[in-house]
């Protein structure tokens, strides 16, 4: 059976956001999940002068596994991300590649000065996961707005999409991914 490996980096709410998380995917993708340590420091993806992790870099350092060449790699940051080209992102993936990852920074509601919502956190999360994992099954953005993948520039958007794919998006991944 495939493996997805999630890998939390600087955060505390492991336990209740990583449980959930684990068995979304798990059913999403019908894969073994495995949490695991970094093998990196993750502060080498720290571009102070941004204030920001790059995650590009960071998937770069996600793929030199030392145990593992064959899963596909979640990381899961509490810090912010930023590409080179846009002011932040929510997550990164390799099209078709093994690695991706999210940042729950501006999952947060306290991101925007509302108050925290667990749940809320918990839900825009595991979007973003299966979003940025579908990237790494090969499929891309959806035009279909209640689809994981349509494109998500604002939280609000995350929240109005579904967690499932579309038949259209299902039906490639079945054909071409798990």
């Amino acid at each position: 059976m495939p493996i997805v490996s999630i890998v939390p980096m600087y955060f505390s709410e492991r336990e209740a956001l990583v449980r959930p998380l684990s068995d979304c995917i798990r059913r999403t993708f019908h894969v073994t999940v495995h949490v695991r340590k970094p093998w990196f420091d993750p502060q080498f993806c720290f571009d102070a002068s941004r204030g920001q992790y790059n995650a590009r870099v960071l998937l770069g350092r996600l793929l030199t596994d030392p145990d593992d060449e064959q899963s596909r790699i979640l990381g899961v940051i509490s810090h912010d991300l930023f590409c080179p080209a846009l002011t932040y992102v929510f997550g990164e993936a390799q099209l078709a590649g093994r690695a991706s990852v999210v940042s729950i920074e501006r999952l947060r509601n306290e991101a925007y000065g509302l108050p925290p919502d667990d749940q809320l956190l918990c839900e825009r999360l595991q979007k973003e996961a299966i979003h940025e994992l579908g990237h790494t099954y090969g499929l891309l953005h959806c035009r279909n707005t209640a689809c994981v993948m349509h494109s998500s520039i604002y939280a609000e958007q995350i929240d109005f999409k579904s967690a499932s794919f579309c038949s259209e998006c299902r039906k490639s991944l079945d054909t071409h991914g798990t």
